[in-house]
C-alpha cells in the first residue's frame, strides 16, 4: 500500500467517524449523513481499487482520469448546493409562516388582555 493510498484510507475512516458522531450527538440529520457517508465509502473503494477511475475514464472516453474525477466531483457539488437550497427556501417559507402565526396569536392575546381589563 502506497503513501497516499494510507493517507486517504485515514481521511476516510476520519470522516466516516466524524459523521457518525455528528448523527449521533443530534447535529446532524440522518439524511444528509447518508451523502458523507457515500463519500467516504466511495474513497475507501477507489483507494483498494487504483486502476478503478482509469477504467471509468476509458469506458466514458475520457482522455485522463483526473478529468474525470474533477467532472464528477464539481458535477456533484453543483447537485448537492441545489438540493440545501431547495431545503433553506422550504425552511424561509415555513418560519415565515411561524412568524405570523405568533404574530397573530399575540394579536389575539393583547386583545383579550386589553378586553378583560375594560370590564
Amino acid at each position: 500500500m502506497t503513501r497516499i493510498q494510507l493517507i486517504t484510507l485515514i481521511v476516510s475512516f476520519i470522516l466516516l467517524a466524524y459523521v457518525s458522531r455528528l448523527v449521533l450527538k443530534g447535529k446532524l440529520r440522518v439524511e444528509y449523513s447518508i451523502f458523507w457517508i457515500g463519500i467516504s465509502l466511495l474513497l475507501v473503494v477507489f483507494t483498494f481499487w487504483t486502476s478503478g477511475f482509469e477504467l471509468l475514464a476509458k469506458t466514458m472516453e475520457v482522455y485522463e482520469a483526473p478529468n474525470l474525477i474533477f467532472t464528477v466531483a464539481i458535477f456533484t457539488i453543483f447537485i448537492y448546493l441545489l438540493h440545501l437550497s431547495i431545503v433553506n427556501s422550504k425552511l424561509q417559507q415555513s418560519s415565515k409562516k411561524l412568524v405570523q402565526e405568533i404574530a397573530l396569536l399575540n394579536q389575539k392575546l393583547k386583545e383579550k388582555e386589553h378586553d378583560e381589563k375594560n370590564i
